[in-house]
């Protein structure tokens, strides 16, 4: 996090950074002082607290869904919130301008998403109780509805919707503010707060579910209140910084490697290693083009893919399971 608030199109040293945050601290408005903590301060911030929410997000979905290489977006959230931006830049994008247009697709992001994962649960639901393989497969069929409602959006849109509709699905923290970054610590509070509350579960999940019920542990509850905080915390990581690929996927799958599949030390490893790799990929996205920034999802996705296939060829190599 120094590094990332000495690097940018004005580089700094980590003297200078430090000295410009304590002087923006102190009230005085000197340059570095207004580099720091006006503009790199607010976005590595928010970089951190994206994060550590979509890791450990990944780490319970991962959990709940007894599989390593699930991701949160199999419920729905991640198409969801993509389609209720989409929705909102078409309809009231070109008579919305700077903070207002920002708010109001950030909005239409999460009510989206809540509402896409609203629908995968009751899809799922029966009266025998919630099916983790149903869920899954409703989550697929959302995610390609709100796909090709999302595609005929963009059909119909102009070119300038199209535009703003491409490039908030590349993820990005440009939009990074004192408002954004006290609604994403709140929604890191409920997240981090909550999910290693259910580690205990989730550790006896990975049994399965009627050994969990032998054990004494409500499956139905905390498989309704595990999805709800998940597509709380995603839905307002993409609401703030658009579609951020392979943190919630490829961060949990690292960590369980490292400290094992326990719960109770996966999560807060999960939630720190997710923090560092999204400042750290937000940190790149400035630089490698500077001045230009890159979008932080085309980072993620370009330094994902061939990291995580090169842990799964060593996982095969190994004859890991």
């Amino acid at each position: 996090m120094v590094i990332a608030l000495a690097s940018g199109a004005v580089t700094l040293s980590t003297g200078e950074a430090l000295g410009g945050l304590a002087q923006w601290w102190r009230g005085e408005y000197s340059q570095a002082g207004v580099i720091v903590g006006q503009i790199r301060l607010p976005r590595v911030l928010l970089a951190a607290l994206v994060g550590a929410i979509l890791a450990t997000s990944g780490a319970a979905m991962q959990g709940l869904f007894r599989n390593p290489l699930a991701d949160p977006s199999l419920i729905g959230v991640t198409a969801g919130a993509s389609l209720g931006a989409s929705v909102v830049i078409v309809l009231v994008g070109a008579s919305l301008q700077g903070i207002t247009a920002v708010t109001a697709v950030s909005l239409g992001a999460f009510v989206g998403g809540l509402l896409a994962v609203l629908l995968v649960y009751r899809l799922a639901a029966s009266e025998a109780g919630t099916s983790v393989a149903t869920m899954l497969l409703a989550g697929i069929a959302i995610t390609a509805l709100a796909g090709a409602l999302g595609n005929l959006l963009e059909f119909h849109a102009d070119s300038e919707s199209l535009r703003r509709i491409s490039l908030w699905r590349m993820g990005g923290l440009d939009g990074a503010n004192s408002q954004r970054l006290l609604f994403a610590t709140a929604i890191c509070l409920l997240v981090l707060g909550a999910l290693p509350v259910f580690a205990r579960r989730l550790n006896a999940l990975l049994l399965g579910e009627s050994e969990a019920r032998y054990l004494g542990i409500d499956v139905e509850f905390t498989k309704r209140t595990l999805i709800v905080i998940v597509a709380i915390g995603v839905g307002a990581c993409v609401a703030l910084a658009g579609t951020i690929a392979f943190v919630g996927l490829v961060v949990p799958h690292i960590m369980r490697m490292l400290v094992g599949p326990d719960h109770r030390g996966l999560l807060p490893a999960s939630a720190l290693a997710g923090a560092a790799l999204l400042v750290v990929a937000d940190n790149l996205a400035r630089v490698v083009m500077a001045p230009t920034e890159l979008p932080v999802g085309i980072v993620t996705a370009i330094v994902g893919v061939p990291f995580f296939i090169s842990l799964l060829r060593q996982r095969s190599h190994y004859g890991m399971q």
